[in-house]
């Protein structure tokens, strides 16, 4: 698509807040309402059938990211108590290039569903992403985007009602680390340093460089990478900078962990893999994987987990499952295309 994404984005000029006759009163989040969030959130998973939880840390890492302004793109659902029993969000990444993309993210408590809440969010976050894509200043491809786990059937049908399509399937799976380790030499002319902080941009620029040929994927800036990537489940002796000769940085794994207290088993997460394409094809992500395996063996994990996008055309769902990674979950991307 070309030219300005203002004059496709139909953005409403006014966005009403819900109908206070439907009994929640609407403001802005703000960082003050992380524990009750952090609550809500968790009995929307459990409600959903989602399998992990989110931390507290991760709910204030959300809020704080660099893509959206509290007080005018989030919006919270209160009752007369003044406890929280829905919310909003809408983030617009500030690195995107080639897509520019307004996530929207949101739910309304389960004792709450069924009166209108759903729906309403939803059409406020959607007028809010036209809104914040059509305010860019940007030409060229635009997407309304919300990622929902598989098993939330009632957010799904939200969005689809709305007139969001579902556009990318991402699968989530396991390992188990009692079981062998498979031999996964480095190829000639690389070795692999633990992550540190003097390596980090040159990662990120790395990844950035890495994912260009992946679908959906866009640059991050300095500011996201930090967010996402240095946040509250890292672990930086799990992570892992490929370099060649010369020192430049050819692949990288980030790990984090995850707890038995979110997830009913502790295990080492590989958060983010990548090859730069000159190294591809020559086992350089089976020898970083392999070795953050071992590495979260030796740490206390008895398992190894990420996510994969199942229809990514490079094979890696089948590169996992060689690995010995077995499927446990998935999730879904709904999308407007403006």
């Amino acid at each position: 698509m070309s030219g300005p994404i203002a004059d496709r984005a139909d953005a409403p000029a006014v966005l009403e807040l819900p109908s206070p006759h439907l009994g929640l009163t609407w403001r802005p989040l703000t960082m003050d309402d992380v524990p009750q969030l952090h609550r809500l959130i968790g009995a929307l998973e459990v409600a959903d059938g989602v399998p992990r939880r989110s931390s507290e840390a991760e709910v204030a890492m959300w809020l704080r990211m660099p893509g959206h302004a509290l007080p005018t793109d989030s919006l919270a659902g209160v009752d007369h108590t003044g406890q929280l029993r829905a919310y909003g969000l809408v983030e617009v990444r500030p690195g995107d290039e080639t897509c520019l993309r307004a996530f929207l993210d949101g739910g309304v408590h389960p004792e709450w569903r069924g009166g209108g809440f759903g729906r309403a969010l939803v059409a406020w976050m959607e007028g809010r992403g036209r809104q914040m894509l059509a305010a860019s200043g940007r030409t060229g491809p635009a997407r309304l985007a919300a990622y929902v786990d598989e098993s939330a059937r009632a957010r799904r049908q939200l969005y689809a009602a709305a007139g969001f399509s579902p556009i990318r399937w991402y699968t989530d799976m396991r390992r188990d680390l009692a079981q062998p380790l498979p031999e996964a030499p480095l190829p000639e002319g690389a070795r692999v340093e633990t992550w540190s902080a003097e390596l980090d941009d040159l990662v990120r620029l790395a990844h950035n460089e890495a994912f260009r040929d992946h679908w959906g994927s866009q640059p991050h800036s300095a500011e996201t990478w930090q967010t996402w990537w240095q946040g509250p489940h890292s672990v930086h002796e799990w992570s892992l900078v490929a370099l060649d000769d010369a020192g430049t940085v050819v692949g990288y794994l980030m790990s984090e962990r995850v707890g038995a207290e979110l997830q009913g088993f502790d295990s080492g997460v590989t958060a983010l893999l990548g090859v730069l394409r000159p190294w591809r094809q020559r086992g350089l992500a089976s020898a970083l994987l392999v070795e953050a395996m071992r590495r979260y063996r030796e740490g206390g994990m008895p398992y190894a987990t990420l996510d994969v996008d199942a229809d990514n055309p490079s094979g890696a769902l089948g590169f996992y499952q060689r690995l010995g990674y077995e499927r446990t979950h998935g999730s879904v991307l709904y999308s407007v295309e403006i």
